[in-house]
């Protein structure tokens, strides 16, 4: 289910969007009801109106079935091929159109860009008669961004893994990996690296003995450090030292307790164990990934109070 959070950031996003579109489309709607029965006049209208309405990627105009009275036109011009098309079981004409007469559509994959796309579409009337309905399509890509950015919801979220791992957990046995036959030492670096050396999230792979990590010096890419790296405490000198950052959501304090807790998960039983675990500094969280292929997802803070004893419970959950 979507966050609540980020469903209220789409809905103030479009909701821009739709003051942004909703005047220049309504007068093209108005301009098209003196050219209704005429092809080349339609044609003319929304060649005009076009240039008017922002980042729309083409116009069109259908009559009350659906079926496209007028050509496609765009800033590249007329495409007459669309003429006649019909258009009733697109998304946006599966979609009621409110009293006031403007729909900005739902999200959609567009038939030829292949790409998120939506439609706006304005009624066409005479007087109180319904002829159809003026379309304006749009790129998302080329839509302005005007919500601020999202924050995710500090809650736990558990996620269930694929059910072949699931069904079969009691089936495997946790094998000692390269980090497993060194894990205080292992365990050591990162801390280094996380608190000292300017990493900010990571993610360990316990199974497969390696670590994805981020730093503040080049975050947006990311190292991968195999076991005989993370292994070697040398590799904290190929990291400039950098201060534990001010606007880290997890204290300095807690990272110590937070990766002894990830061991014991990773050797708590033999059956049900941690795989690989990420933590972000920023964003506070700790993410779980166990042997039945299960993903749990909370703050550090919540994920400190846990013991042994809910882990073993909830690992199958």
């Amino acid at each position: 289910m979507m966050d609540s959070t980020l469903k209220g950031t789409i809905h103030r996003q479009r909701e821009a969007i739709a003051r942004t579109l909703h005047e220049p489309i309504a007068q093209t709607a108005a301009a098209c009801v003196a050219a209704w029965s005429d092809r080349g006049q339609l044609n003319d209208v929304l060649m005009d109106c076009c240039r008017h309405i922002p980042s729309c990627g083409a116009l069109f105009v259908v009559d009350r079935a659906g079926r496209q009275i007028s050509d496609t036109i765009s800033a590249a011009g007329a495409e007459p091929a669309d003429f006649g098309r019909d258009r009733s079981t697109r998304p946006y004409m599966r979609e009621a159109v409110p009293a006031w007469g403007f729909l900005l559509s739902d999200a959609y994959v567009g038939l030829v860009s292949h790409r998120p796309s939506l439609t706006a579409l304005h009624v066409v009337r005479r007087d109180w008669e319904l002829l159809g309905y003026v379309g304006a399509t749009f790129n998302l890509k080329d839509l302005p961004v005007t919500a601020k950015l999202y924050e995710d919801l500090p809650h736990w979220l558990q996620i269930k893994g694929d059910p072949s791992i699931r069904n079969t957990v009691l089936l495997q046995t946790r094998v000692e990996s390269p980090i497993d036959q060194n894990l205080d030492q292992v365990l050591s670096v990162i801390e280094e690296l996380l608190v000292d050396r300017g990493m900010f999230q990571g993610v360990v792979h316990f199974s497969s003995s390696r670590a994805t990590v981020w730093t503040v010096d080049d975050p947006f890419r990311y190292r991968i450090l195999d076991h005989e790296a993370l292994s070697d405490p040398d590799i904290c000198l190929v990291y400039p030292s950098r201060a534990y950052s001010a606007e880290a959501v997890i204290p300095q304090a807690s990272i110590s307790p937070i990766l002894n807790a990830l061991k014991e998960l990773r050797l708590m039983d033999d059956t049900f164990y941690l795989r690989s675990a990420s933590l972000n500094l920023f964003n506070g969280m700790i993410s779980l990934t166990f042997s039945c292929d299960g993903t749990h997802y909370m703050r550090y803070d919540e994920f400190l109070d846990k013991n042994l004893t809910f882990w073993v419970g909830s690992a199958t959950a």
